[in-house]
C-alpha cells in the first residue's frame, strides 16, 4: 500500500512539474506571444526564434517583417497594409526554402463558432493564396483556423474586436511535403 501511495505522489508530482513552463513559447518573457502564442509550438519542425537582428531568424521574422495581418468586420479582403506585409513575408520565405508556414486565421467574438471558423478560414485561405501569387510554394504553406477561439485581446469593445480579426504566419524549420 505504502509503494502505491509513493507511486501516485510521484506521478502527480512529476504531472505539475510538467505543466509549469512559463517560457513554452520562447519568447522569453513567459508571456503569451500575440502573433504566435498558439502556433509556434507545432512539434513538427518548431524553431528557437533566434535573435531579431539577424535577418534568417524566425525572431527577425515575426518582429521585423511581422508575422500578422488585420481584417475589417466580416471581411477576409486583403487591405494594401495586409498586402504589403504579405509581401515581405513572401521575400522572406522564398529567400528561405528551409522553412515552410502554417498561416492561421482567427476572427472576433462576435457571431457564431461555425460562421467564425468559416471567416477566419477565408483569412487565412487569403493570406495563403497571396503568399503564393507572390512565389511562395503552395507545399510550403498550410491553413488552419481559429475562428474566435484563441483571441489576443479579451474584451467586448471595438478594439480588441480589430486586434482579433486577423491571419498569422507561423514559420517553422522543415521541407514541404
Amino acid at each position: 500500500m505504502k509503494t502505491a501511495f509513493k507511486a501516485a505522489l510521484l506521478l502527480s508530482a512529476l504531472g505539475l512539474a510538467a505543466c509549469n513552463n512559463p517560457d513554452r513559447f520562447g519568447d522569453g518573457s513567459g508571456v503569451n506571444d500575440p502573433g504566435g502564442a498558439y502556433g509556434s509550438g507545432y512539434g513538427d519542425g518548431s524553431v528557437s526564434q533566434g535573435d531579431i537582428n539577424d535577418p534568417n531568424s524566425p525572431a527577425y521574422f515575426q518582429k521585423k517583417i511581422g508575422d500578422m495581418v488585420h481584417f475589417m468586420v466580416d471581411q477576409s479582403t486583403l487591405s494594401p497594409e495586409a498586402t504589403q506585409i504579405l509581401t515581405q513575408q513572401a521575400q522572406w520565405l522564398n529567400a528561405h526554402p528551409n522553412y515552410t508556414a502554417v498561416i492561421e486565421g482567427h476572427a472576433d467574438e462576435q457571431g457564431t463558432r461555425e460562421y467564425n471558423l468559416a471567416l477566419g478560414a477565408r483569412r487565412a485561405s487569403a493570406a495563403q493564396a497571396f503568399l503564393i501569387s507572390q512565389g511562395v510554394s503552395g507545399n510550403r504553406l498550410r491553413t488552419v483556423s481559429y475562428g474566435k477561439e484563441r483571441p489576443i485581446a479579451v474584451c467586448s469593445a471595438p478594439e480588441c474586436y480589430q486586434q482579433n480579426r486577423r491571419a498569422v504566419t507561423v514559420i517553422a524549420q522543415g521541407a514541404g511535403s
